[in-house]
């Protein structure tokens, strides 16, 4: 249970570090597994929990984020879990309005239109201020795994925050986004370098909090072509590493694995594979082996199963999950999806997966 009298410290001693080490590339007995969107709709438990709560009044409390992130983990063996919040609580932290609207998704009040709106934009931001009931829930969190697995702490990266800052929500072009990156390059920069140092405080914020991993999520990266990566996202995303490892280095905080999933970035796994995270999360548009030739045997890879093919009876998602441990191989690899699970998934066929992972990994360790 999430009950807020524990001490912020003298965290329970963690009983399964299998993602850890598979994170920083020592060897497992069996291929870790986790799944982006864990904690969410597809669980009766979730919506029965959140039926009543604002979407980002749920963010807001710690004791929701706390039971939302566990109850994934009272059905399933997964190997981590992740703290249940948002990623678009940066740009509110910035002073920007997002609701959540039924059907429709995330909606900004005022996205930013002209350059001049940038001046709106709160341009020094106290990360505990603004987002300390993230860092409370991740502390009740980790006190409330009872040390069962690692728990993620995660950011947008700048890129993908500026892309729904202007469009005001989801896009299928993300025209308006772009067409700043053309029009106004300068502009772009500087809300880019304003959102990373944003990001740089808030990921410190959740180690210090209790984090054990930290994932960034370049979700949009696919609307950007290698040009427009190179100069607008992925500075950003080197940076942001440096910075976050340097500054927990002098704040005497534990150096925790960081993932980069750039999703539909294929263009870029190169330089991805050099940008300081310990693992690069893949999509499911890309072969194993041509993502582990492209990036080596120097970095830990995290994906990649087709979303969709949860949909799939449970002898084929064992099927599949074989075929990928089998392409990735079982060691420096994360098992996962490529990309989060969808609402209308059945909770069985998630544990077909989780299982399918377990048992095909510990097979092929064997053999």
């Amino acid at each position: 249970t999430c009950s807020l009298l524990r001490s912020p410290k003298g965290f329970p001693k963690l009983k399964n570090d299998t993602f850890l080490r598979a994170a920083r590339g020592e060897e497992t007995e069996h291929t870790p597994v986790w799944c982006m969107r864990q904690a969410g709709r597809y669980l009766p438990e979730f919506r029965e929990t959140r039926a009543s709560q604002d979407f980002f009044a749920t963010c807001r409390s710690p004791k929701l984020c706390c039971e939302l992130t566990l109850q994934p983990l009272r059905r399933f063996p997964l190997d981590a879990a992740i703290i249940f919040s948002d990623i678009l609580v940066v740009p509110q932290a910035l002073g920007m309005e997002v609701v959540m609207v039924p059907g429709k998704g995330p909606t900004f009040t005022e996205p930013l239109k002209e350059v001049e709106d940038l001046l709106k934009l709160r341009q020094k931001v106290d990360v505990t201020a603004e987002l300390g009931y993230v860092f409370q829930a991740i502390t009740l969190t980790r006190h409330s795994l009872e040390g069962k697995v690692p728990l993620i702490g995660f950011s947008g990266a700048p890129w993908t925050l500026m892309s729904y800052m202007i469009e005001g929500g989801g896009s299928s072009t993300m025209a308006k986004a772009k067409s700043w990156l053309y029009r106004h390059p300068e502009a772009s920069h500087r809300l880019l370098r304003l959102l990373a140092d944003v990001i740089i405080d808030y990921l410190l914020g959740q180690v210090a909090a209790g984090a054990q991993a930290l994932q960034l999520f370049e979700s949009h990266a696919g609307h950007l072509g290698p040009e427009l990566f190179q100069d607008f996202a992925l500075p950003y995303i080197r940076d942001i590493a440096q910075a976050v490892k340097s500054k927990l280095k002098e704040e005497a905080l534990p150096l925790v694995p960081m993932i980069i999933f750039a999703k539909d970035a294929h263009y870029a796994l190169r330089d991805l594979a050099h940008a300081g995270y310990e693992v690069v999360g893949l999509d499911w548009t890309i072969r194993p082996q041509e993502a582990r030739a492209q990036i080596g045997k120097q970095v830990t890879l995290q994906g990649n199963l087709d979303p969709c093919a949860l949909y799939a009876p449970k002898e084929k998602i064992g099927e599949l999950v074989k075929k990928m441990l089998e392409s990735f191989g079982t060691q420096r690899y994360i098992a996962n999806l490529g990309h989060g699970l969808y609402p209308d998934m059945n909770p069985e066929h998630v544990g077909a997966f989780v299982e399918a992972v377990h048992a095909h990994s510990r097979h092929i360790n064997k053999h």
